[in-house]
Order: C-alpha cells, then sequence, then structure tokens
C-alpha cells in the first residue's frame, strides 16, 4: 500500500514539477518533496496502527479431545474412519459387553434373597414390638391385680382376727397376692428379655439386624447402577460434532481406562480464531469491531470476522508455584502480547478453516474510520502474496 501512496504521489510530483511546471525545481522543493511523504507515511502508519490495528500472528486453535474409555475390555466394532465427519452421539467404539452383562445379572439376582433377609428383620422387630406391647399390657393389669389382692389380704386378715371373717378367706387372699407377685415377676423377666433383645438400636430407632439387612440391600441396589453404569459405558460416543484423527484402534485391540493411554484423538468442530497484538494497539479494541483475517490455507480470500472478546492476560503477569523469592533482576522482562479472539461472522460462519492454519488481520475500530480502507487494501495485497510458493523442489 505505501508503494502504491508513492507512486500516486510521484505522478503528481512529475505532473506539477515537470510535466507543467507549475513550480519551480529547486533545492527547496526537492527538500519539500522528498521530507513530505516520509512524515505523512510515518504519521498515517503511526495513527492506523491505533485505529486499526494489525496483527502477522493469526492462529486457529480446535478443542482435542483425547478419548479414553471409562471401562478397560476387548474392544468389538470401530464404526468411525479417521479424517471423516462425527456428528455428536455417534458410536467411535465398542468394548465387548459380555463380562458387565454377567456381572449384572449375578449382582441382581442377590437382590431378592438380601430384600427377604431385610423382611425378615423387619417382621422380627415388629414381632418383638408386639411381645413387649403385650408384656407391659399384662404387667400393668398384674399390678392393678395385686394391688387389689393386697388390700383384700389386709381386709381379711383384720376381719379374721376381730372373728367377724374367717381364716380360709384370709389364707385365700394370701395365696392369690403370692400367685400375682409370682405372675408378675415372670412377665417382668419376660419383658426384660425382650428389652434386652431390643437393646442394639440404631439412632433411627432399628434393630442392628434390620440396619445390617438395610445396609446391605442399599449397598446392593449401589453396586446394580454402578454395573448398570459400565455396561452403558461399554459403547463410546462422539462427545461433539467434530473428527477422528490417529485412529489406531481396532477390533480386538484391548481398550483400557487409563488417562494416560488414550485410543484416539478426537478434534471438535468447534474453533477459537486468535490474533495477537502488542499491549498498545488494543486501547480502541472493544468487542463487536469489525475484523478481517487472511489465511495461508485460503490464499486471496478476505474473511470476515468480528471481536468476541480481548483475553487481558499474559504469561508475563504470573508467577511460578515455588518456594524461591521472584527475582526481579536486571534483565527485563520481554514485552508481553495480548490474545483477542476473534469469530466468523456474516457469509463466512461456515467457512472451513483448517486446525492449525495462520496468517494475518486487522481490527477496525470505531475511531479513523477513513483510514480503515487503507488497512483493508493492505490486508488484500498481503493475502494475494499466498499464491507464491518460496522453494526450489
Amino acid at each position: 500500500m505505501e508503494i502504491i501512496l508513492l507512486l500516486i504521489y510521484s505522478f503528481f510530483v512529475w505532473l506539477i514539477f515537470f510535466k507543467f511546471k507549475w513550480l519551480p525545481w529547486n533545492f527547496v522543493s526537492q527538500i519539500i518533496v522528498v521530507s513530505l511523504p516520509i512524515f505523512a507515511l510515518t504519521a498515517m502508519i503511526l495513527v492506523l496502527n491505533v485505529v486499526a490495528p494489525s496483527s502477522s500472528d493469526v492462529r486457529v486453535i480446535n478443542y482435542v479431545v483425547q478419548v479414553v474409555p471409562r471401562v478397560s475390555g476387548r474392544v468389538i466394532a470401530v464404526p468411525v474412519e479417521p479424517n471423516r465427519p462425527v456428528r455428536k452421539g455417534d458410536v467411535l467404539f465398542r468394548i465387548d459387553p459380555v463380562p458387565f452383562q454377567q456381572e449384572l445379572l449375578a449382582l441382581e439376582a442377590k437382590l431378592p434373597e438380601l430384600s427377604a433377609k431385610l423382611d425378615s428383620a423387619q417382621a422380627y422387630q415388629r414381632e418383638l414390638n408386639e411381645e413387649l406391647r403385650s408384656a407391659r399390657s399384662t404387667r400393668d393389669a398384674l399390678n392393678s391385680r395385686l394391688d387389689l389382692a393386697i388390700r383384700r389380704e389386709r381386709q381379711t386378715a383384720e376381719l379374721a382376727g376381730t372373728g367377724a371373717g374367717s381364716k380360709f378367706d384370709h389364707e385365700q387372699a394370701q395365696t392369690e397376692a403370692a400367685s400375682l407377685r409370682s405372675e408378675l415377676t415372670s412377665t417382668s423377666a419376660q419383658m426384660a428379655q425382650v428389652q434386652q433383645k431390643m437393646s442394639a438400636k440404631t439412632r433411627d430407632g432399628q434393630l442392628s439386624e434390620v440396619a445390617q439387612a438395610h445396609a446391605a440391600v442399599e449397598q446392593l441396589k449401589a453396586q446394580i447402577i454402578q454395573a448398570r453404569w459400565q455396561l452403558e459405558q461399554t459403547t463410546v460416543y462422539a462427545p461433539a460434532d467434530g473428527v477422528v484423527i490417529n485412529l489406531q484402534l481396532r477390533e480386538g485391540s484391548y481398550a483400557a481406562s487409563i488417562p494416560l493411554t488414550p485410543v484416539m484423538s478426537f478434534v471438535e468442530k468447534e474453533q477459537i480464531v486468535l490474533a495477537m497484538f502488542a499491549q498498545n494497539e488494543l486501547a480502541n479494541v472493544a468487542p463487536g469491531n469489525e475484523a478481517e483475517i487472511a489465511l495461508k490455507t485460503h490464499p486471496n480470500r478476505i474473511i470476515k470476522c468480528a471481536v468476541d472478546s480481548v483475553v487481558w492476560a499474559s504469561s508475563t503477569g504470573q508467577l511460578p508455584i515455588s518456594g524461591m523469592v521472584p527475582t526481579s533482576g536486571t534483565t527485563p522482562l520481554p514485552l508481553g502480547r495480548i490474545a483477542v479472539r476473534l469469530r466468523p461472522a456474516g457469509r463466512d460462519v461456515d467457512t472451513f478453516i483448517a486446525m492449525g492454519a495462520q496468517g494475518q488481520g486487522a481490527i477496525y475500530t470505531e475511531r479513523g474510520k477513513l483510514l480503515h480502507i487503507i488497512r483493508k487494501v493492505i490486508l488484500r495485497v498481503g493475502t494475494k502474496l499466498d499464491w507464491l510458493v518460496l522453494k526450489l523442489h
């Protein structure tokens, strides 16, 4: 762009000083003619870098998922092909489900037996509760009868002493009171025995046998849920739209649920376009600004974008975690750059962009819109040069 402006400027100089000779070509005019474009171009570029900053480091980044199975087993099917589009939810591969089905069936077969034990323990608890209530009721009735027998014993004793009653009635009253005392003692012993059986209880009032049976049932249910989940994990699905690369998995291979040994790499379709700028170029950049990028994978093409956000963070602002005191040092830290995230916009929203593509780009702020055309011309001239393949073989 600068060369084009210099050529236009030279054309007008030739017209004014040589063709029509409107001004004399002397030492003063020569100094002015030479210095004017230097100062003008310098000022224009300095202003342009603020109102329409450019970057020669534009890169395209994709999310990569290292696919690791959640369960281990022999692979029985790999229906996907490498470097082919995959939709979210498509099957990537399957692990032999038979061992997991057998484990699930074995666990489910134990559930009725443990449930029966729980029912038996709960029935035994209800039986003890009923025995305790019956013993208490009998004890209360015997206490009432015993009180009445004791009063009758005293009354018959008084009547027999005065001659108003017979000794036989007194002896009968004594026998009845003794019998009631014996029954009360037996009932109290029976109630104590039941209470002793019910003494081992949990905080919620359950017998230990019931609590143990209930815990066994719940533990088995948790194991069944885990076994069903493991059975579901024998089929691995695509986490998003994308492509599978580095596919070396084959039928008969053994897939292990070890994080350090992924079986394939999945490249998601979602991309991040980052443009790196010097820190003092972003004073006027804001989300929503118009932007353009020119990638080497798309020679002579401008991809329209919009500013998504400015990543206000740099590695130079991070201190490592250690027990050492950070040194300020005499050597200054290198000037860090700030990344700006761009999103393709307009007709270029669905444009295919290769992962790892690099190029150049520019952001057009709300200031100096008259100068934006210069940056656009510079960017378009630069993308035409991407047609050149500079190698000798």
